[in-house]
């Protein structure tokens, strides 16, 4: 079995043969890398440190809250105050303080700068609402002209209008003021400005997935905080802001749970209160809309009376199935024949009737035994056998409607005493809710009582949740885009893309392509040689001096199948068979080329088209460089073929045998004649085996076009009569799967002497000979034509 493991070489040149790909795409990522890094706005880092105070008042109302197990633990979780920090109504507030939703731009020619830190050359003042304001997209562009006026658009390409500052501008958001900044407008003038308004939660929900907020240490309850940003003091002033307004709204929380809970303990002792009187009275009145007395008495007795009724059910809803199963037997019953009695069913005249119906069936059957059905008196038993059955079937219909109506009875008895029983526990349980209730209305009323007078402290001082350990702070170097690993990225990714390419080509590829991938299918059937790929140029046939590369291929073929001939002893020895999987692989190609090559020694070679249902040679020799003896007309000969040579016994292989001159190179054919309606049939002839013979004696060698082996079986008919089978198989067109039928061939013997030719193999992809070449009219691959 030959080895298949991965050979590491081969998988390399796989991919080398590829290089240029390789070097292609590495050069356009890194330009793509370049234009990136050059047109990027870099990015700046701002972070800060707090430390997480811890609540320490004892004292305080949320102690009393704490006591009602209305928060756990008296400790602060870093992760709860993380998430605190973090939460969307933080960052809406961050955003409406610094007016974040607001953004100034200098346009560029490349890229635009954006402005920030109030060195705006104008502020804007909204007239609509901040509810409107607030929630609405909406780009314009000023062109700053003087200090008394400007030119504003909302379109970059349309014209603009002339405005004096402090004039209303009518907008989709409403109406707006420009107010000039004296002090920077001078810097600005003769630049065009773009401002974008984009709505506050949008702005918010961005920083907020932004920002990065993380516990120092796990023990730990100093917390990091850090942003990136396009504009570094941005970044910085948001940290700022974000604590800022954390600590505030923790200040207002502790204040108004304060109140809330002076409030909540009034409310609650004075709804208690009035808990306290009710009580008493849903016990009351409990007990008196169930009827209730003695639990204990009442449940013996219900226990007693379904004990009672359950039997009284059982013992019906046996009667009613027996009835039913009589009744079944009875309709179901052809002809006459023997019913059961005695079987428990309590009516006596349904039992005595069956007991007479069984006497007059064995009555009738004696009678039977020495007369037929058309005497008088067994007439006469059937009328009344047929009497008496139709009156069970009456009766036993009446007993089973009574005992349907028993059962139901009883059935509805015994469920209204089972509610009865189970009720009880609900009722028990329900005494005992009532009771609880008690205990626990009047224990909350003085617990209640004694928190009054603890909750009138309130908070001396409401300190903020979080102390500054570091305060906001840039990074001064930009931290993204990274150059360095910018450049590597592209790099590797430009030595990705072309790989995942090839990898996955390879992956869904399924074809053969060169001698190499055919060897690991077939195994120990050799693979004799490569035809290489021809151009549109190249001869289709080999000259007698050709040194073309196909021309030295068909000698490596020539060789090899000599060796092949001289090592097996069979008789005739020079019958070449050449078949294939499907047409269009190249078989004709081959075996006329091989006839050639073989004339090219010398040798009288035959050439025979046998492939009688799509033949190939006509149009293969139908050439101006070919000269035949009977001027052979173009795509059919007016000769006999080989199956006129079958079916006519008085025709000799001379009269079928065609000479001709093929690129100098004298060779004789038999074409395959008229299509026959019989192909199979005339295949399957003993003139087809004297054909062989005759031929083998009368040539050196004797090539055969035969047809594909996987469409008819006219190739595995005749296959008997070969010594060598050459299965052609086209690069980049046969599949591997195909592959496994002529090798399952070979391994159940239908084929002897197989070997595998692979045909219009590429340059690139030439297994063995391909590492060196064939030596002659070899072409040379242009620069810009990528394997």
């Amino acid at each position: 079995m030959k080895d298949k493991e991965l050979d590491l070489k081969d998988l390399l040149k796989t991919y080398l043969k590829h290089w240029r790909w390789f070097l292609a795409s590495i050069i356009t990522m890194a330009f793509l890398a370049f234009v990136y890094l050059r047109y990027t706005v870099p990015k700046y880092s701002a972070s800060a440190k707090i430390q997480i105070l811890e609540e320490k008042s004892a004292s305080s109302e949320l102690s009393v809250l704490q006591d009602l197990d209305m928060f756990s633990g008296g400790t602060t979780k870093i992760e709860d105050e993380i998430e605190i920090l973090k939460s969307r109504e933080n960052f809406i507030q961050v955003v409406k303080n610094l007016k974040l939703n607001v953004k100034y731009y200098v346009l560029g020619s490349l890229k635009n700068n954006e402005l920030y830190g109030g060195n705006f050359p104008f502020t804007i003042n909204f007239i609509s609402p901040d509810s409107i304001v607030n929630k609405v997209n909406h780009t314009f562009y000023v062109d700053l002209k003087t200090n008394t006026s400007f030119q504003y658009g909302e379109d970059e390409d349309s014209p603009f209008k002339k405005y004096d500052y402090g004039s209303r501008i009518k907008t989709e958001i409403g109406d707006i003021i420009l107010v000039p900044n004296t002090q920077h407008l001078e810097s600005f003038k003769k630049n065009r400005l773009k401002i974008t308004i984009d709505p506050i939660p949008i702005v918010a929900a961005k920083y907020r997935n932004d920002i990065v907020i993380s516990p120092a240490d796990k023990m730990s309850s100093i917390v990091n905080i850090s942003l990136v940003d396009p504009v570094q003091d941005r970044a910085i002033d948001i940290i700022k802001e974000l604590i800022l307004t954390n600590n505030a709204n923790a200040v207002a929380d502790k204040k108004n749970i304060a109140d809330r809970t002076t409030k909540f303990i009034n409310d609650r002792i004075a709804e208690i209160y009035s808990d306290l009187s009710s009580v008493d009275e849903t016990a009351e009145t409990f007990k008196e809309n169930r009827g209730i007395a003695d639990l204990g008495s009442q449940s013996n007795v219900n226990f007693t009376q379904s004990a009672a009724n359950e039997k009284q059910l059982q013992d019906a809803s046996i009667q009613l199935n027996i009835a039913n199963s009589m009744k079944d037997l009875i309709s179901d019953q052809e002809g006459y024949d023997f019913i059961p009695t005695n079987v428990g069913l309590n009516d006596a005249g349904i039992a005595s009737a069956a007991q007479q119906y069984n006497d007059l069936v064995s009555q009738r059957n004696r009678l039977l035994e020495s007369s037929n059905e058309k005497n008088p008196v067994i007439v006469k038993l059937n009328q009344q056998l047929e009497g008496l059955r139709r009156g069970m079937q009456s009766s036993l219909n009446n007993v089973t409607n009574n005992l349907n109506l028993q059962v139901n009875s009883l059935s509805k008895q015994l469920s209204q005493i089972n509610s009865r029983i189970y009720a009880t526990p609900s009722n028990e349980r329900a005494l005992r809710d009532i009771s609880r209730q008690q205990q626990t209305t009047e224990s909350l009323y003085l617990y209640l009582l004694q928190k009054r007078e603890e909750s009138q402290i309130t908070f001396a001082s409401a300190a903020p949740k979080s102390k500054i350990v570091d305060a906001a702070y840039g990074s001064n170097l930009p931290v993204s885009p990274k150059p360095k690993i910018i450049y590597l990225a592209a790099i590797i990714l430009g030595l990705i893309i072309p790989f995942a390419i090839i990898y996955t080509k390879d992956l869904l590829d399924d074809k053969i392509h060169n001698k190499l991938d055919l060897e690991r299918i077939t195994e120990n059937i050799p693979v004799i040689v490569e035809i290489p790929k021809l151009g549109k140029k190249d001869d289709r046939l080999v000259k007698k001096e050709d040194r073309s590369v196909l021309a030295e291929s068909l000698r490596i073929l020539r060789t090899n199948l000599n060796y092949i001939q001289k090592s097996h002893k069979s008789t005739p020895n020079n019958i070449i068979f050449l078949t294939s999987s499907v047409p269009g692989e190249g078989k004709t190609f081959i075996s006329s080329n091989l006839a050639a090559i073989y004339a090219n020694t010398g040798k009288r070679v035959l050439l025979i088209g046998a492939d009688i249902r799509n033949p190939k040679l006509y149009d293969f020799f139908a050439t101006d460089d070919m000269i035949q003896a009977d001027k052979l007309k173009p795509r059919r000969s007016t000769k006999d073929g080989l199956t006129e040579y079958l079916v006519n016994t008085n025709l000799d292989i001379k009269d079928i045998t065609i000479p001709a001159q093929v690129n100098e190179n004298s060779i004789d054919i038999i074409f395959s004649g008229k299509i026959p309606p019989n192909p199979t049939e005339l295949l399957m002839k003993d003139r087809m085996a004297e054909l062989f013979k005759k031929v083998s004696e009368l040539y050196d060698y004797v090539i055969v076009d035969t047809a594909p082996l996987m469409v008819v079986t006219d190739t595995l008919l005749i296959s008997e009569y070969a010594s060598q089978i050459l299965y052609v198989v086209k690069a980049g067109s046969t599949e591997k799967k195909v592959l496994n039928f002529p090798v399952k061939l070979k391994a159940e013997g239908k084929l002897k002497g197989l070997s595998f030719v692979v045909n219009n193999v590429k340059q690139a992809n030439l297994g063995y000979g391909g590492k060196y070449g064939y030596g002659y009219g070899k072409t040379v691959k242009k620069w810009w034509k990528f394997a």
